[in-house]
């Protein structure tokens, strides 16, 4: 399976529509999706990661490296994975709290969450 990332703008925030696996053959496209975003000034970033089915470690670290960055250059970096859906909620939300890394993100459960600035992330 191939991953397909698609950018929208919503208010301030970059949205970063990622659906399929986020693996070593394929984190590489979030982390230059991320740097794009970055070298362009766009420092509000939301990764819709609601269709990723699969994330191994090196997608893990995609995800940590690009919470470094954002806060390296004074951004914010939201995350946008659905607490229900098949078994129990995310793929990815099971792996980051199994590794223990949940703690790290800022969680919302959908899109118009995750750009209110408003709202509040969900639990780890």
């Amino acid at each position: 399976m191939t991953l397909k990332v698609a950018e929208t703008e919503q208010g301030g925030w970059t949205v970063l529509h990622i659906r399929g696996e986020l693996d070593l053959v394929t984190s590489p496209a979030v982390r230059q999706s991320v740097h794009d975003a970055v070298a362009v000034g766009r420092h509000d970033v939301v990764l819709d990661l609601s269709e990723v089915f699969f994330c191994d470690s090196s997608g893990v670290g995609v995800l940590i490296a690009s919470r470094r960055l954002m806060r390296s250059c004074g951004g914010r970096l939201r995350l946008i994975l659905p607490a229900r859906g098949a078994e129990d909620g995310s793929h990815v939300n099971r792996v980051l709290a199994a590794l223990g890394v949940r703690r790290l993100f800022e969680v919302y459960p959908d899109w118009d969450a995750a750009v209110d600035d408003e709202a509040q992330p969900l639990s780890a």
